[in-house]
């Protein structure tokens, strides 16, 4: 299977100490060797988690960072990433892969869900905690994430009782997991199955959520 190659990784710590137009067109040869290295491996990676979910191709993500609005004008990222989001409308939930020197981490999940989709994902954990506390407790689950991340409210939001057994979860805007990898890890040649996998575990997190968006609070489909 494709792997980081270890140059691929030496480019990405350069460019951190050397994030100027001058160095990367001079390092051009070298970019674009990394580039074409890591998208065989997102390829490989879509491949691979192809076999068991049915996905929309996979998104490489451009090293140009947008510095029109940000008070960083460095004109490159310190990273390659990748985005697999899954197919159709009744499948939900997004993969996200990020290779960067120190900060490597395989990540998943509901990043900014819509007003709609934040509310019927809060009424059934105020409905119900007790299926996504299971999940998110599966040994699996754990040994990979830890915990469920994402941003939260400090206080119960509107319409929702601060008594509520599920008041920890219904106060997340965002519902997400992560798990890093180290600098080694990244570059050794069974890197890729470890992704897959680790994709493979946010599984029964994306099937329930996408059940609770695809259905109405009495569970019955959304046309």
């Amino acid at each position: 299977m494709t792997a980081i190659q270890p140059e691929a990784f030496q480019f990405l710590k350069a460019i951190a100490d050397n994030n100027n137009r001058d160095w990367f067109q001079a390092h051009k040869a070298a970019y674009e060797a990394a580039y074409e290295n890591f998208k065989e491996f997102v390829k490989g990676v879509e491949t691979e988690l192809g076999k068991s979910d049915h996905l929309e191709s996979g998104k490489v993500f451009r090293i140009y960072r947008d510095v029109r609005f940000s008070k960083d004008k460095s004109p490159y990222k310190n990273n390659f990433a990748a985005g697999f989001k899954r197919a159709t409308k009744l499948l939900r939930g997004g993969y996200y892969l990020h290779i960067e020197p120190g900060q490597t981490f395989v990540g998943g999940g509901f990043w900014g869900p819509e007003p709609g989709d934040l509310k019927r994902i809060r009424d059934e954990f105020a409905y119900d905690d007790q299926t996504i506390r299971k999940i998110i407790a599966d040994p699996v689950f754990k040994s990979c994430f830890g915990n469920l991340e994402g941003d939260e409210l400090k206080t119960a939001p509107k319409g929702y009782s601060a008594d509520l057994p599920g008041i920890d979860l219904i106060r997340k805007k965002q519902f997400v997991v992560r798990r890093a990898f180290t600098d080694k890890e990244v570059t050794r040649p069974g890197f890729l199955e470890e992704v897959v996998k680790t994709f493979m575990a946010m599984r029964p997190f994306f099937d329930y959520m996408s059940m609770v968006l695809t259905t109405d609070a009495n569970g019955e489909p959304i046309p």
